[in-house]
């Protein structure tokens, strides 16, 4: 039996092509090779160079399964799989896209530049870099340029109240009909320290000299600035502003620094 299978695979190799042949041959000494290696030990040991070899054994063989003797044919096809996995991914890496980043030198002497200029802009900046042989562009300069320092918020409303309630009054005209149908105006002057009314008067025809000349009686005595919330009406016009910040009763005029809130 033995010889007729001798003489079978003589017989069979004597029709094949010499290509098969080497390449069987190169399977079977490589194999020889890595059983070498194993002395006797446990598993074959496969180096990533054993793997590449089959792969690419196995694309350019079609019978390359007939020589395989270390390993399983579904281990060199997962070998391909993963490497396959592995090219498309380094093949989709992220790569760095626009233009190439500013070194930390050019933007040290950028800073640099401005601390010692401070009157200097993105522009001259810019011009000086160019003079030195520093292509950047203009935007790049201005993006890494100090912030310029921002002023300090403004007070609200509720913190302007709290610091100056005690210098603050609120003036407005109530409007009161009479039984034979005329209209009363009711002025009032308010301390918003207490809510406390500090002069009352009644007219049918208020002007801007009449209105002016109750403020003024409601504080003889003030020497001191006052702040006044008022609507915007236009009694209080020049005329008015004219009259209270001339009086001798107001040195330092009447700031009228609030309106449009009626408190009254």
């Amino acid at each position: 039996m033995s010889v007729l299978v001798v003489l079978f695979t003589a017989a069979r190799d004597h029709f094949r092509r010499r290509s098969d042949l080497e390449a069987e041959l190169l399977a079977l000494r490589h194999q020889l090779l890595v059983l070498r290696r194993q002395h006797g030990k446990g598993r074959v040991p496969l180096r990533p160079v054993d793997r590449v070899y089959w792969v690419v054994l196995s694309r350019l063989w079609p019978r390359w399964r007939e020589a395989l003797l270390v390993v399983k044919p579904e281990t060199v096809i997962a070998w391909h799989r993963r490497g396959f996995r592995w090219y498309w991914r380094w093949k989709s890496r992220t790569r760095r896209v626009g233009r190439p980043g500013t070194g930390r030198d050019v933007i040290d002497l950028i800073r640099s530049m401005r601390g010692a200029n401070p009157l200097w802009g993105a522009p001259r900046i810019h011009g000086e870099l160019l003079k030195l042989g520093i292509e950047v562009a203009a935007s790049t300069v201005s993006k890494y340029l100090p912030a310029p320092s921002r002023p300090a918020p403004s007070q609200g409303w509720r913190t302007f109240l709290g610091n100056h309630l005690a210098e603050m009054i609120a003036i407005d005209f109530a409007v009161v009909p009479t039984v034979t149908g005329h209209l009363l105006f009711v002025f009032l002057v308010l301390s918003l320290v207490r809510r406390r009314v500090l002069h009352v008067n009644v007219t049918t025809h208020p002007t801007a000299a009449w209105t002016a000349q109750q403020v003024v009686e409601a504080l003889p005595w003030v020497t001191t600035d006052r702040h006044v919330i008022r609507d915007r009406d236009g009694i209080y016009g020049a005329a008015f502003r004219e009259r209270v910040g001339g009086s001798g009763n107001f040195v330092r005029g009447f700031p009228e620094i609030l309106s449009g809130v009626r408190c009254v």
